[in-house]
């Protein structure tokens, strides 16, 4: 390492977040990035550790050791060029990604891991404003037909790879926009939306065709996307929401959160929104069930909307302060998590369920929830331990079961696994019908943004392997 005494000399530094009166005013980013030389400090700390216990904690293996020495040296642009050799879009994860890369470095022993996630999203950032993320065009093409279905970050990971390999690629999505939940599911003040574009102009140079407004197995016969195409790799998510079936689940003023969150990108992005099936939290008492991601986007959102509360339920009891590090180290620990959402005002209740909801007038006005204690049989409810919760607004947070199997999947027969997800090994990613892949989390199941990326380079070089009999894409 350039600098084999660093973690011994500097302190961990991270980005800092905008003043919450500030950012709840808008919809734009609100982390302060370091200054160059304050990253470079930070690369200094990444320490000799023998066993880089980062590149298991990294689902891409990013060579994190490798760009932090590069860094300090001041050699970004080689950095940039050892980042993008495993990951796609590290300007995504270096916004949104929960970091277990953090979690796994050996300085986290003494939580004092290594600012990666910091350093990997000003590497990205520079070379964008050096102009050194330039199109990467084929020299040759193979003559291969593929189609993507779904444009998140699988997809569009598996395009820009296969589209570099040769191969003619054309990548569909429902929506009128690139970027599946990416585009719709994150809200612009933790990603915004221009970083999607920039990577689209990219890979249109590169050759990747876009369709949007394009659902496959309703407007086009999935049948004949495989006809035509000489391989299809499915990356359309895994959209079927979680659902609480309770008393008063019908009321008016209940919804799931993938209804309520994609609509205010949509109008920050110059949409229209209906009135009719507007969905806002302007001066509502709002409820969010679920405690996880999707949960506290939920109460972002809903504070910049100028609700007058925010309360959030999770089922899971609530977790410690800190972790047993010689217990879980270097693996993904359970631990109390406070978002910058969570920062900008929210009650929170642990171990609590929801039992019914009551409405005046067909509308929602109060819920009912009570405490829980976990049994073998999962969580149980607490007698006596009832109580109200006002509530003009209910979002339903609670996570995914699953893709949506109406369509594409149900037209095709494919196999299912055991939880309702497109059946694929990890290594071939060839569903049960000849010609047809899949990725992400159709494959998987709900799972972070930087596994998808995963999922989508790994199955576009099982796809080249099978057209070509050979591929120089790396695993």
């Amino acid at each position: 390492m350039g600098k084999p005494t660093g973690f011994l000399e500097l302190d961990r530094a991270d980005r800092a977040y905008r003043p919450v009166d500030e950012r709840l005013s808008h919809y734009k980013e609100f982390v302060e990035p370091l200054s160059e030389a304050e990253v470079q400090a930070q690369g200094a700390r990444c320490m000799d550790c023998g066993i880089p216990f980062c590149h298991n904690g990294c689902p891409v293996n990013n060579q994190i050791p490798d760009w932090n020495d590069l860094v300090y040296d001041g050699q970004w642009q080689k950095a940039l060029l050892n980042l993008h050799s495993t990951n796609n879009f590290p300007e995504f994860t270096g916004r949104i990604c929960p970091a277990p890369c953090e979690e796994s470095c050996v300085l986290n022993i003494n939580d004092d891991a290594v600012a990666i996630k910091t350093i990997e999203c000003a590497i990205i950032d520079k070379g964008f404003e050096n102009g050194w993320v330039k199109p990467e065009v084929p020299d040759t093409k193979t003559g291969k037909r593929v189609a993507i279905v779904g444009s998140g970050p699988a997809g569009m990971a598996a395009a820009q790879q296969l589209v570099r390999a040769g191969h003619n690629v054309v990548l569909f999505e429902k929506e009128s926009r690139i970027g599946g939940l990416l585009r719709y599911g994150i809200p612009d003040f933790k990603m915004e939306k221009h970083l999607i574009d920039r990577r689209m102009e990219q890979m249109a140079a590169e050759g990747v065709e876009f369709r949007t407004n394009v659902n496959i197995g309703v407007d086009i016969k999935a049948a004949d996307l495989v006809a035509e195409f000489d391989a299809v790799a499915l990356t359309g998510g895994a959209e079927f929401p979680r659902d609480l079936p309770v008393t008063g689940r019908d009321l008016d003023g209940l919804h799931f959160a993938m209804e309520f969150l994609p609509q205010q990108n949509k109008r920050n992005a110059g949409d229209t929104i209906p009135d009719d099936i507007s969905i806002r939290a302007d001066g509502k008492k709002v409820l969010v069930i679920g405690g996880g991601d999707t949960g506290s986007d939920c109460i972002g959102t809903s504070n910049r909307h100028g609700a007058i509360s925010v309360t959030q339920l999770e089922i899971m009891p609530e977790p410690p302060e800190t972790e047993d590090k010689q217990l879980v180290w270097p693996d993904w620990p359970i631990k109390m998590r406070t978002s910058s959402s969570h920062q900008e005002g929210a009650e929170r209740h642990f171990a609590a369920s929801t039992m019914e909801f009551k409405g005046e007038n067909g509308k929602v006005k109060q819920a009912t929830i009570s405490e829980v204690e976990w049994t073998a049989q999962g969580p149980k409810p607490i007698a006596g331990t009832e109580k109200t919760v006002d509530c003009d607004l209910v979002l339903l947070a609670m996570g995914f079961t699953g893709p949506v199997q109406d369509g594409m999947v149900t037209e095709l027969g494919l196999d299912l696994d055991p939880r309702g997800n497109v059946f694929a090994d990890d290594f071939s990613y060839k569903t049960s019908m000849d010609k047809v892949y899949t990725a992400g989390d159709m494959r998987r199941g709900q799972s972070l943004v930087v596994w998808a990326i995963r999922e989508g380079r790994q199955c576009a070089r099982a796809i080249d392997l099978e057209l070509m009999g050979a591929t120089e894409l790396p695993r």
